[in-house]
């Protein structure tokens, strides 16, 4: 096996594997847009959930008060 040989391997795994979903969404873009980006608005809802929570905990975060050192403050 050259490294070639290698390469080509993995383009031909990404090309007739992994792509599979993708070019299935391409081909079925040409019946419905709603339906084909269907998975990118679920992954902004994902997001945006994700960055509320992150938002909420930053902010409980900055008001917590106690002490979180773990040497002693005072020599």
């Amino acid at each position: 096996m050259t490294w070639i040989g290698f390469w080509e391997g993995i383009a031909s795994l990404f090309e007739n594997v992994l792509f599979i979903p993708y070019d299935a969404l391409r081909l079925f873009q040409d019946q419905t847009w709603w339906g084909a980006n269907i998975i990118s608005w679920i992954l902004l809802l994902i997001g945006s959930a994700a960055f509320i929570y992150w938002m909420i905990k930053l902010k409980d975060f900055n008001e917590n008060t106690e002490s979180t050192y773990t040497y002693d403050e005072k020599p």
